[in-house]
């Protein structure tokens, strides 16, 4: 599935860990433009963009359309410089909620620091 973000980012690899969890790699594009604003001479991963990564995911995994319906627990916990830390693990809990409903749990982190933790609930969307 394409991304909105484009080449923001690249997997490198989804790997299931138990029946309703992955882990997942990817690398940061340093040089991308989102950077150059967000913040000039510091970069740093906006939230935002680690949210649509965290869905891009999910609907890697599942091969199905998702729409975002809610957050919680969104805890952004330390700065991801695409410089310093360009390679990141997400932890990926996925369980249904009923048929058109699932809820993802994730830890996103770079070396041992972790940098995001959230809860979203998605719709499947129909495709």
């Amino acid at each position: 599935m394409d991304t909105i973000l484009g080449d923001f980012y690249r997997t490198e690899q989804i790997t299931r860990t138990t029946d309703t969890s992955y882990r997942a790699a990817i690398r940061l594009n340093a040089d991308h433009a989102i950077f150059r604003g967000h913040f000039p001479g510091n970069p740093v991963t906006p939230g935002v963009c680690m949210m649509q990564i965290i869905k891009d995911l999910c609907e890697a995994i599942l091969n199905k359309p998702l729409f975002l319906l809610r957050s919680s627990n969104v805890k952004f916990m330390a700065l991801i410089n695409p410089l310093e830390h360009p390679l990141l693990t997400l932890d990926l809990e996925l369980v249904y909620e009923d048929e058109t409903h699932i809820k993802v749990k994730n830890v996103s982190c770079f070396e041992d620091t972790v940098a995001l933790k959230l809860t979203n609930v998605y719709k499947i969307e129909h495709e």
